[in-house]
């Protein structure tokens, strides 16, 4: 068998040339068959060069296409079941913060957490949950901050 096909996973380590360069060609492929409102259809051809549909669902054709963005751009990635148990450090590097600042949205009740013997445990669907309240009011202070440069000519 080949040895690429045992390589580890680029949660390991980053992409090589060859691999982003074949992630582009076909994150190319499956963009230009993206329907963000429909199942996205591509085909593909068997070892005998017969083609079949293989038909992904909106939600599925987007994960693909940001797994094969990151690849593309020589960016190593980990893929966390949200029902995972995370400790403060992969919490902490995921909302790429330091641990002692997760360490106090936790004390604050910010984040949900459990603790296992004298560990804090997070939940990977409760930090994204707060990770994605956070974005949420990101951008709405951004567009606050865009909208009163414009009115002030400040752009």
């Amino acid at each position: 068998m080949n040895a690429a096909l045992h390589a580890s996973a680029f949660d390991e380590r980053l992409p090589t040339e060859v691999e982003s360069s074949n992630a582009e060609a076909l994150r190319q492929i499956v963009a230009s068959q993206f329907k963000e409102d429909g199942e996205t259809v591509i085909n593909i051809a068997d070892e005998k060069g017969k083609t079949q549909p293989i038909t992904l669902s909106p939600a599925l054709a987007q994960s693909f296409l940001e797994v094969l963005r990151l690849v593309s751009s020589g960016r190593g990635f980990q893929l966390i079941p949200l029902d995972s148990q995370l400790t403060t450090q992969q919490a902490a590097d995921i909302l790429n913060v330091s641990r002692p600042h997760l360490i106090k949205l936790l004390e604050r009740h910010d984040i949900a957490y459990e603790r296992v013997g004298r560990h804090r445990r997070i939940k990977a669907s409760d930090l994204m949950a707060y990770k994605e309240k956070r974005d949420a009011k990101r951008a709405v202070a951004l567009e606050d901050l865009a909208q009163f440069d414009g009115e002030h000519g400040l752009l």
